[in-house]
């Protein structure tokens, strides 16, 4: 069978997975192709015919969910059988006297079953309120522009970057983002900015360092800690005295 996650409950009801190429048995996966024809006794048919008929050797549909579903379902066998007869149009009466009890009974089990579907209409509504929100948030991160940093000296198209695009660098140029490990120092403008920026949280604001500090520190990130730390200066992500004595983060 396809993956539940892959398949709406329509598809389920109706057994076929539509897409632009074909149709698609969710019971086995058989696929028909769009613009084929198939054979079945003497006759040829179109793919979404030739997969209705496909259906028809899997048996009662409704059976063949009860056994892919075992685990997620948690569904008895008298209730797998009342929804079975349900399905059928068999009336409480019937069923009551088929079963040796009072058409009471049924009417509870019917409205007990029916309260189940309300609550699992209930569930799927959230749960697509919830994976509706988390794919807006990762929208909203793929276009979401980064602040430039406060010493940025000159703002232009190097600063236009989305947080998508700053995870997509950090995940590339670095070996490690705990602890900090870089494994290229990218010349590309764009990815210098948010290798810079980046190096740049391993400093705390308001704290003063020795060069010795910071080349500790970035020696730590990169074995060429200079060209780190001149680029530091150079971008405003870190400012120092005119001796050299002392260095710190800005902003």
């Amino acid at each position: 069978m396809i993956e539940l996650k892959d398949i709406s409950a329509d598809e389920l009801i109706d057994g076929i997975c539509e897409d632009e190429a074909g149709y698609t048995c969710v019971f086995c996966g058989q696929r028909f192709e769009k613009g084929e024809v198939f054979p079945a006794g003497k006759r040829f048919f179109d793919a979404h015919r030739a997969a209705q008929l496909h259906l028809d050797t899997h048996g009662d549909r409704m059976e063949q969910l009860f056994a892919a579903g075992e685990k997620n379902l948690s569904l008895t066998d008298n209730q797998k059988n009342l929804l079975l007869r349900f399905a059928a149009g068999e009336s409480d009466a019937k069923i009551a006297k088929s079963l040796g009890v009072a058409a009471s009974t049924v009417r509870h089990q019917r409205f007990m079953l029916r309260e189940r579907a309300k609550a699992a209409k209930l569930y799927l509504a959230v749960w697509a309120m919830a994976e509706e929100s988390k794919s807006k948030k990762k929208e909203a991160a793929r276009e979401t522009l980064l602040t430039p940093h406060e010493g940025a000296t000159m703002v232009d198209e190097r600063y236009v970057i989305t947080e998508a695009e700053q995870r997509a660098i950090l995940e590339n140029v670095f070996l490690s983002l705990e602890p900090l490990r870089l494994k290229v120092f990218s010349k590309k403008e764009k990815k210098k900015i948010v290798i810079l920026r980046r190096i740049a949280e391993e400093f705390k604001t308001g704290e003063r360092y020795t060069e010795q500090q910071v080349n500790d520190i970035l020696r730590e990130i990169w074995h060429d800690f200079a060209t780190l730390r001149r680029y530091l200066i150079e971008y405003g992500y870190m400012e120092r005295t005119r001796d050299g004595s002392a260095y710190w983060k800005r902003g």
